[in-house]
């Protein structure tokens, strides 16, 4: 990457070993800027200007740099500012058009492993669009990683284990129901018709938390119960899978740690880590609450299946990154996870990494199944693939494709509409379901960037044979912000990836999608000057959306 090649230069001129480069904020002040010239000065004592001046001069000398940058200049304060030259820039135009949707492999992190834990619907419930977020947010990170050079493994961490499912087995039990004829409806109306009547009786709690000892314990009827909704569940998941278009390498339920929590708990004993505590087993911890291991009733809780996780995921694995993509409201439980890890000597804190996300809120708030008002993820991907229609229908292109590509145009369109408009949201944000704004067809939305892929396209399918490679003795202002977008995609992915942010790479998208039609709107292309290296502008923007739409889990359809 350019950006290497300046890191070495700055090593090489003030010795340090770790100087940072960032994106300027305003694209006037070059493609790379440091404030290393004002740190050192603030530790030296000395003018932080003066300081950049000399770090100039000395960059100055390196022959290297000089044939990829066209000016450093000190701003402000002490700011050091590098501008790319214009050759340079062409030469990795050329390197994007010779490895098309390849440009961006990465391979700084060949060699390591990184386990993304994600999506993990509870069993027993239909697919909420609570879920959408872990699930899509999780595939971006996992893809992500995997552009970086990392051997990625993904684990859905499903809730098939719990007091929840006390609950179900009462009510089955109690009517009498054949758990192999009971659909995944029913077994939500079944979970939110419990809640309501334990609101009335309440030692219905008790019995549900009977009903877990007794599968903990391995009750035959209990277990077969349990096998039939978890089966049932399963099958409703694949379905939603298959549609949002997302495969998970494993699915180990809670349920899959169930034999492996004796040997944890066995370790923290020994290790003195284990107190008693009103009758429940826990660890006392610095600065939080303590981590309940073993309930006063004698069953096991949510901490001590995820602590067994880790040493399964440890012991098959040995990751050199764990990536946990759960909602916000776990931040607590993370917390007491990893410093537990941590004291069992399991693995260093920056090891492991939760990826907290927000909530999805309409107009009535959150949702949640107890209450019985949890909005489908299907009803909702359903609607944008109905609306996606609708766009296509009146669309001048729409109208000359046959009715099985309008179909797959609309799933297209629909389904990376959800995805992208919550793949824009920095994970921690709360994101407020908006069906104008996910389907803006001018602004920052996934059939907006499509759409530029699909433009694209027809640019080069008129172009026909002509060439879409070649250079430019002058750039005009267009061509150079689109030209020095495009360079920056390999910098973008690992941004976000280090980052755990997607969300900074669908904005690059954006910024990239606008600069393209910004340029296509203001120069013939065809026919026009620099016809070649237009289109080779034309090239390398297709490819870099459609490698980036990919990357976020979103197909880009050839035609809009």
């Amino acid at each position: 990457m350019l950006r290497d090649l300046i890191l070495n230069s700055l090593k090489e001129a003030t010795g340090q070993k770790n100087p940072s480069l960032e994106f300027p904020e305003n694209e006037q002040f070059g493609d790379y800027s440091t404030n290393l010239a004002m740190i050192l000065a603030k530790d030296e004592g000395k003018n932080p200007k003066e300081v950049a001046e000399g770090i100039v001069g000395n960059l100055k000398k390196d022959k290297d740099l000089a044939k990829i940058v066209s000016k450093i200049e000190v701003a402000g304060p002490g700011f050091i500012n590098f501008y790319l030259s214009n050759e340079a820039l062409q030469a990795e135009l050329g390197t994007i058009t010779q490895e098309g949707e390849k440009y961006g492999q990465l391979d700084s992190g060949k060699g390591q492993t990184v386990v993304v834990d994600y999506s993990s619907p509870n069993i027993a419930k239909r697919f909420g669009i609570g879920h959408l977020r872990s699930t899509v947010i999780g595939q971006a990170l996992y893809d992500l990683y995997k552009k970086l050079g990392y051997k990625v493994i993904g684990d859905n961490h499903l809730g098939d284990w719990g007091t929840q499912f006390g609950a179900l087995l009462y009510q089955i039990t109690s009517q009498n129901l054949v758990p192999d004829k009971l659909s995944i409806d029913k077994l939500e109306e079944l979970y939110v018709d419990f809640h309501k009547k334990e609101t009335d009786n309440p030692s219905l709690h008790d019995e549900a938390k009977a009903w877990f000892k007794k599968l903990e314990e391995g009750d035959s009827e209990a277990r077969k119960i349990w096998e039939e909704i978890v089966k049932t569940s399963l099958s409703e998941f694949e379905r939603i899978y298959e549609i949002l278009g997302v495969k998970i390498d494993y699915a180990h339920g809670e349920s899959f740690y169930e034999d492996k929590m004796p040997a944890v708990i066995a370790e923290l004993t020994q290790m003195n880590l284990i107190s008693k505590s009103e009758g429940a087993l826990v660890v006392e911890l610095p600065g939080m609450p303590p981590g309940i291991i073993v309930k006063s009733d004698g069953t096991t809780t949510y901490l001590t299946r995820d602590l067994a996780t880790v040493k399964f995921r440890v012991g098959e694995w040995n990751p050199d990154l764990f990536i946990y993509e759960v909602g916000a409201d776990q931040i607590l439980h993370f917390r007491q996870l990893f410093e537990i890890v941590r004291l069992l000597g399991w693995g260093q804190d920056n090891r492991f990494v939760h990826v907290a996300h927000g909530l999805i809120r309409f107009a009535h708030g959150k949702m949640s199944t107890r209450r019985g008002e949890s909005v489908k993820l299907e009803d909702v991907l359903s609607e944008a693939i109905q609306r996606a229609k609708g766009i296509i229908e009146k669309s001048e292109t729409g109208r000359g494709l046959s009715e099985k590509e309008k179909e797959e145009v609309a799933k297209a369109v629909g389904i990376g509409a959800i995805k992208y408009f919550d793949l824009t949201h920095q994970p921690l944000t709360d994101i407020i379901f908006d069906w104008e704004k996910i389907f803006v067809l001018e602004g920052n939305s996934a059939p907006y960037l499509q759409y530029t892929v699909a433009r694209t396209n027809s640019v080069l399918a008129k172009a026909g044979k002509k060439s879409a490679s070649g250079k430019a003795t002058l750039l005009n202002n267009e061509e150079l912000l689109l030209l020095r977008s495009l360079v920056r995609f390999p910098e973008m992915i690992e941004h976000a990836a280090r980052n755990y942010s997607p969300n900074l790479l669908a904005n690059y998208l954006f910024d990239l999608a606008q600069k393209y039609n910004n340029f296509y709107n203001q120069h013939r292309i065809i026919g026009g000057e620099s016809e070649n290296f237009r289109l080779a502008l034309s090239k390398a923007t297709g490819y870099i959306l459609k490698n980036g739409l990919e990357i976020l889990g979103i197909e880009t359809p050839e035609k809009m």
